[in-house]
């Protein structure tokens, strides 16, 4: 092997002092313009030329005229100094050519270095946002909706650069003056990457729903900084979307973290949804914060009051439920009495909208149970395949008694088997080429209920499947006087806008759902066991309720509906008209009238 010699040595070292960009540079002109001074300075000295001028003198002459590129005069000292000096200068022409450029560039760098978002974050109490993704905006929306007006600090860490992140929000999302966004760069897979961030001092991250696998890495990146700097108080929340790529709970817990299996949370909503139209958009009211929330709240003289007095004195919000020794109890019992330090959960504009009046909105309203029957049994034909589908058939209201499964590729068919069985619902396994129209109306024509699920894989390429069928399926419906109502699960929202319809279509947005339910426990982690009750068929659930069905038809108080409903098991968040419109958290005291084909929307068991 040849041996590299002094000169490649030389090189060598030189080349990686210069690629440390301009302060390397920079030490290099210093390095050159002491030298200079001490050269020309010996050499003034040693020839004789220095007219009695001392060292130091001479050095503070030298180096001005190589600073200031200064040609002495023809009187300024014998000839040999003038030329000494002339040569100063002209070292001196190159010098300071070379400073101001190394100063413009290394200005140069910091700017692009500030552009991409490379700088340090030193903030506090602020939200950090890990990721940001194109046309996803609802996670950020939400979050500023959160805020209500107060000052509040996000910081979204990115790929993007600064720059062009920032820009982009600019672009799509109306940003409020006491909103700062601040914006930087990362590698959010790296935890020296997320330590600029300043996470040790946030209140809690998010990370913007991605895929599964890169969110587990994501949230191990996040453990590593917590562990490096002992961090300890502050809320990470993160969307899993399949069941099988859960995170560990026991490690989960063990940093603070909250992660919600999205598949099973859409399964949920598609199975309560399917059978009740308009409920999605009751869903999206409930879970985003445009309009009323949920709030845990202390009302001055809460203390001694049962629940049923509570919720007809109650006013500006609907008393949902009752945090007890941390354990929080939607529609609890009407005699439940609560205590001073018991927290109410209510259904409101703000947390500051609720009042407690000094008597009942109204008088008490005799009630009788009158018999309606049993709902008639029904079916549902559901399209797609993929994980969430057991959540579904498990979440199916009561009166479905047949499903139908539109090319199921009988994976786990022995399980899905077993839940139908388990709930005495008849399974029906169909196959068809769905693109056809004659076999496509073969398939859904005695169906009652349809639901469209979405494939995991490529976002786009599984919305235009779903898009696809769900324009025929209107067409066909349209064409031969059916009456299916569609329940359609897409994956982004532009898609969703670009299929909608007047046909009042259900459409569950998978990333608008996620970004929603992080924005809600971003805010307010108390919450998450409400959200897992409603969203089960477990517990207490929404319902669209017909108003006949539970005797509410005609013109009644707020309070008097609260209070007949109570009665019968349920809590009153609203009503819906035949037309789809619909009316969240109405005045306590406002009169509404209720006619044929209104409905009722309630929290209850059944």
């Amino acid at each position: 092997m040849k041996r590299h010699s002094f000169r490649d040595k030389i090189r060598y070292r030189f080349d990686n002092f210069m690629s440390r960009g301009s302060l390397g540079l920079l030490w290099i002109l210093v390095i050159f313009i002491v030298v200079a001074v001490i050269a020309i300075s010996g050499l003034i000295t040693l020839l004789g030329f220095n007219d009695g001028d001392s060292i130091f003198n001479l050095m503070w002459d030298s180096f001005a005229n190589i600073i200031n590129a200064w040609v002495p005069s023809f009187d300024d000292g014998t000839l040999g100094y003038r030329v000494m000096m002339a040569i100063a200068a002209l070292t001196g022409v190159v010098v300071t050519g070379s400073l101001i450029g190394v100063v413009a560039s290394a200005i140069e760098e910091k700017f692009i270095g500030l552009r991409k978002g490379n700088s340090q974050v030193v903030e506090e109490d602020h939200l950090v946002i890990l990721g940001y993704y194109d046309g996803e905006h609802t996670l950020l929306r939400q979050l500023i909706l959160a805020a209500r007006n107060k000052p509040r600090t996000i910081v979204i860490g990115s790929e993007k650069e600064k720059d062009d992140l920032a820009e982009y929000i600019r672009d799509n999302v109306k940003v409020p003056s006491n909103i700062k966004i601040i914006c930087r760069q990362v590698d959010p897979l790296d935890p020296v990457s997320l330590e600029k961030l300043s996470i040790a001092t946030c209140r809690s991250v998010v990370i913007s729903p991605t895929d599964d696998t890169r969110t587990v890495k994501i949230l191990l990146a996040l453990i590593d900084v917590m562990k490096k700097y002992q961090i300890t108080g502050i809320d990470v929340n993160a969307i899993i979307a399949k069941e099988d790529n859960r995170f560990p709970s026991l490690l989960a817990k063990q940093h603070g973290i909250t992660v919600l299996q999205s598949a099973n949370t859409l399964g949920r909503m598609i199975a309560h949804s399917c059978t009740q139209p308009g409920l999605s958009e009751v869903f999206r009211d409930l879970f985003n914060f445009e309009g009323s929330e949920l709030y845990l709240i202390k009302l001055p003289g809460q203390e001694n009051l049962t629940f049923e007095q509570l919720t007809l004195r109650v006013e500006g919000a609907a008393p949902v439920g009752i945090m007890h020794d941390d354990e929080l109890r939607i529609n609890p019992r009407r005699d439940q009495v609560i205590t001073s330090d018991d927290e109410i959960l209510v259904y409101g504009p703000t947390a500051a909208s609720a009042r407690l009046l000094a008597q009942p909105a109204c008088s008490p309203v005799p009630f009788i149970r009158k018999y309606h029957g049993q709902d008639e049994p029904t079916n549902v034909t559901i399209f797609g395949n993929k994980s969430s589908l057991k959540t579904i058939l498990r979440e199916l209201p009561d009166d479905i008694n047949q499903v139908t499964l539109v090319n199921y590729d009988h994976y786990n068919q022995e399980l899905i088997q077993s839940i139908c069985d388990q709930r005495h619902m008849k399974l029906i396994l169909r196959e068809g080429d769905v693109r056809v129209e004659s076999v496509l109306y073969n398939l859904v024509r005695d169906a009652r209920h349809v639901i469209i699920q979405s494939n995991y894989g490529d976002e786009e390429e599984a919305d235009n499947t779903t898009i696809f069928l769900l324009l025929h399926l209107r067409d066909i419906r349209k064409k031969h006087q059916l009456t299916f109502n569609i329940t359609a699960e897409m994956r982004r929202e532009k898609n969703q806008v670009l299929a909608s319809d007047d046909d009042n279509t259900d459409f569950i947005v998978a990333s608008n759902i996620s970004a929603m339910m992080l924005a809600q426990l971003a805010e307010t982690p108390q919450l998450l066991g409400a959200f897992r009750e409603i969203l089960s068929n477990i517990g207490n659930e929404l319902y669209l309720r017909p108003a006949d069905t539970l005797e509410c038809l005609g013109e009644h108080l707020v309070g008097e509906l609260r209070q007949i409903l109570l009665e019968q098991g349920y809590i009153f968040l609203g009503f819906m008209k035949a037309d789809g419109s619909y009316v969240l958290n109405p005045s306590i005291r406002e009169r509404v009238t209720l006619d044929e084909g209104c409905s009722l929307i309630v929290f209850g068991e059944y």
